[in-house]
């Protein structure tokens, strides 16, 4: 077995020579061989080795001596051992979390630690080729991600360093076999026995059952996950280059214009809602899957304008025309607003943007778009206020003379449902509609009359 790991050690460059590996060791068969073969390859490698142990207190006293097994190993072979025990029901109650989360988190912050003290290169995990079986199945069973389904990655960015997993290229039985060769005893814990785990039911139910196909089954699908590993990274490339072109970030929030995306091959839509999610999450939470991907899709492929979709850990993909916004929390302006505009003055808006008010002296001149407009105090009351919609709100259109409904003005512009809310109108103090900024003016929008001052209002992001 020696062989076989020291060969898929450097098929894959999981081990420079003089560097120093955390080996996290429960006391189990697969982590007790993990450290055992790597003791065999210290000396040609110049390895310092740190075992790293973590008492879950699941168990009371019996993993209490799993802790005090793996103490004495490692004083008998001249190991480092570092050992904790970690109140994990406690930790689960205060993160409202399952059990099994919160002790791979605990374990793995334990082994952050480890890595940084003792300035290790490497962190070595004793998942074994069973393992991947195992998990690839599972994630096909439960629904996954692209790259979710390539299984256990054998290296990957850890703490500064790499975790690694030597043991991929052997079976659970090769390394019960070396166990009983080497006079190794590990421990054993009973609930890899129960069928209460949906992984032990693969375990002990699944896996046999395709062994008896292929007996090489751990072979064949480590090669599986070692070659959608590499196609999902190079389609990650080209996904990661196209998402940058059709995404826009906007107050901390991420928007996906509908067309281009939808222009994209499918392979690359996936992917690139994948890392659109990677970046909003910080990595991927357990509990998204490949039908909170596809659910995306479908609505931006929906023939409605508009639709809101619920993902893991509060976030929001809020359809509205041609965007779609994901967001941790929508932005209501609760009950509204009504301000008063001074002149001078800048105000800031709770949607991040800001008008500012000036006077001149002569008429400014015609001015373009819709973000400045031009007011004659003599024609209005005075002071001018700033506020939300309300229903049934109207402006007298410039030019035409008519009246239009400012509902129908957001929907001309096609301004998100979330949006409308917010939306600055200026009115005066009798409660006339003077400017939607950004959108519509009113038919009170001062000309040149030769006679002043003029009041000049303009809409602005608030860092303008």
């Amino acid at each position: 077995m020696i062989e076989k790991v020291r060969a898929f050690i450097d098929k894959h460059r999981l081990l420079a020579e003089g560097t120093t590996v955390i080996v996290g060791v429960s006391g189990g068969p697969d982590s007790l061989a993990l450290l055992h073969v790597l003791l065999s390859l210290r000396g040609e490698r110049k390895l310092r080795l740190v075992a790293a142990h973590v008492d879950h207190m699941f168990r009371g006293r019996e993993s209490e001596e799993d802790m005090e097994f793996v103490k004495h190993f490692c004083a008998q072979h001249r190991i480092v051992c570092e050992a904790a025990q970690i109140d994990v029901r406690a930790f689960q109650r205060r993160m409202g979390m399952g059990a099994q989360e919160a002790a791979r988190r605990c374990r793995y912050d334990f082994f952050a630690k480890m890595m940084e003290k003792h300035r290790a290169q490497y962190l070595a995990l004793g998942h074994h080729g069973d393992d991947q079986v195992e998990t690839i199945l599972m994630r096909l069973v439960r629904g996954s991600t692209s790259k979710g389904y390539a299984g256990i990655p054998v290296k990957r960015p850890f703490q500064g360093g790499d975790l690694i997993r030597p043991l991929l290229a052997v079976s659970r039985a090769e390394i019960e076999d070396y166990c009983a060769k080497e006079g190794l005893a590990p421990r054993r814990d009973p609930s890899n026995e129960k069928d209460d785990y949906t992984r032990n039911r693969f375990r002990h139910h699944i896996i046999p059952l395709l062994r008896q196909e292929n007996p090489r089954l751990h072979e064949r699908f480590q090669q599986y996950s070692e070659m959608m590993a590499e196609d999902e990274r190079f389609l990650e490339e080209l996904a990661s280059e196209a998402l940058n072109k059709v995404m826009e970030n906007e107050l901390g929030d991420v928007v996906l214009r509908i067309g281009p995306f939808l222009a994209l091959p499918r392979p690359l839509q996936r992917r690139a809602l994948q890392e659109l999610l990677l970046r909003l999450y910080g990595g991927v939470p357990p509990a998204l899957t490949s039908v909170h991907i596809h659910h995306i899709l479908m609505l931006c492929e929906s023939g409605q304008p508009s639709g809101t979709l619920d993902l893991p850990q509060g976030l929001q993909a809020v359809r509205s025309y041609d965007r779609c916004l994901f967001t941790f929390g929508q932005k209501p302006c609760g009950k509204g607003y009504r301000f008063e505009l001074p002149v001078p003055a800048r105000l800031p808006l709770p949607n991040g943007r800001a008008i500012v008010s000036e006077f001149r002296e002569h008429y400014p001149g015609k001015q373009a778009g819709k973000d400045v407009f031009i007011i004659d105090p003599a024609s209005i009351a005075l002071p001018l206020y700033v506020r939300t919609r309300r229903h049934g709100d109207r402006m007298v259109l410039k030019g035409t003379g008519g009246t239009k409904k400012l509902k129908e003005i957001f929907i001309e512009a096609k301004v998100p449902r979330m949006e409308r809310d917010c939306w600055p109108v200026v009115e005066d103090a009798d409660g006339r509609v003077l400017w939607v900024p950004g959108l519509k003016k009113s038919a009170f929008e001062a000309k040149n009359q030769g006679k002043g001052p003029y009041i000049l209002l303009h809409y602005q992001a608030m860092n303008s």
